[in-house]
């Protein structure tokens, strides 16, 4: 199958980090959000991905290249912002066979290999999540044998709590592109733009049968707050590391402090990850992504984001600090 990775987005939540570092190249565990999917992709056997870009698109280019060079990988930007459906539209002269869709905002605990074992009648499956504030989300209602009837974005009432997270499979992918076409025609969504969602209502509407499936887990990194809190998930599930040594340090799990990393009368943690080449004196740090190459020093920091190459001295409280930045205080 091919793969479609729509990423043309500013991450604007994630500013002053995005002003640099696209979205999905932020680190989160020690390791840039898009590589734990591209990473899935790999072992799915995936040979094709088509990214769909636009703000800082070369950086993403220039990732790729060197991380991931086995994948055949075609760029198309997105000049306009004229929604989900409006970038995937820009895929559509490459795909000529099944196609996986997956907005990379978020990570998950998927089965992406049940798309090669669904029925020959069934037309994809489009994964969901349970969740408790389903007004937050479009949720997915589904009939008796789990298949998909409609999408009602921020419900009033519990009609679902099964979240779409934008991670789709589709087989019939003609007939999908055919409902890409009949969204774009019509007029516009509320925010005004097109929603990809309205593609698979329109398959659905033709006789398309979409399989809804679960996820065991569903971790976003679109803004500050989660993305902190996906950071302290891949801490607890193998992605922590303690530090090598150091001069009066106080590790408080899980923590992720890489290789020549300098720590001296630090506490560290809970939910900290520190990258390769940092220096951290007399300060203390809990749930902060902490970038490389920084320097920290008579700090007192909680719920930060610190760039890389950054300088952060004498500061307490909460901060969020671009990449080769500096910020002192007394």
């Amino acid at each position: 199958m091919k793969v479609i990775i729509p990423l043309a987005g500013k991450g604007t939540r994630l500013r002053p980090q995005t002003y640099h570092t696209p979205k999905p190249l932020l680190h989160v565990g020690g390791r840039p959000v898009m590589s734990y999917i591209l990473d899935d992709l790999k072992k799915l056997g995936v040979e094709e991905i088509i990214f769909i870009t636009g703000y800082l698109g070369t950086v993403i280019e220039a990732y790729v290249a060197e991380a991931y060079p086995e994948f055949r990988a075609r760029y198309v930007e997105q000049p306009v912002q004229n929604g989900t459906a409006g970038a995937v539209k820009l895929a559509e002269e490459f795909v000529d066979e099944d196609v996986l869709i997956i907005f990379v905002d978020t990570l998950f605990d998927a089965d992406l290999g049940l798309a090669t074992r669904l029925p020959a009648d069934e037309a994809g499956v489009i994964w969901a999540k349970e969740v408790e504030d389903y007004q937050r989300f479009g949720v997915i209602v589904r009939d008796a044998d789990g298949f998909m009837k409609r999408i009602v974005e921020k419900p009033k009432d519990p009609i679902s709590r099964l979240a779409n997270i934008g991670l789709y499979y589709i087989r019939d992918w003609r007939l999908f592109f055919e409902g890409v076409n009949d969204t774009l025609a019509g007029p516009p969504g509320p925010s005004g733009e097109f929603y990809i969602t309205d593609a698979f209502q329109y398959m659905i509407d033709h006789g398309a049968k979409i399989r809804v499936g679960e996820v065991a887990g569903w971790y976003d990194c679109g803004q500050v707050e989660t993305l902190l809190e996906t950071n302290r998930h891949l801490l607890e599930h193998g992605r922590g590391r303690r530090p090598d040594g150091g001069q009066n340090v106080k590790i408080h799990d899980p923590v992720r402090v890489e290789e020549g990393v300098e720590l001296e009368d630090v506490e560290i943690g809970p939910n900290v990850t520190i990258e390769t080449g940092s220096v951290i004196r007399g300060s203390t740090l809990r749930d902060s992504i902490v970038g490389a190459g920084v320097r920290i020093e008579r700090a007192r920091l909680h719920d930060s984001l610190i760039g890389d190459g950054a300088v952060v001295a004498g500061v307490t409280g909460r901060v969020s600090v671009a990449a080769h930045s500096v910020i002192t205080g007394d």
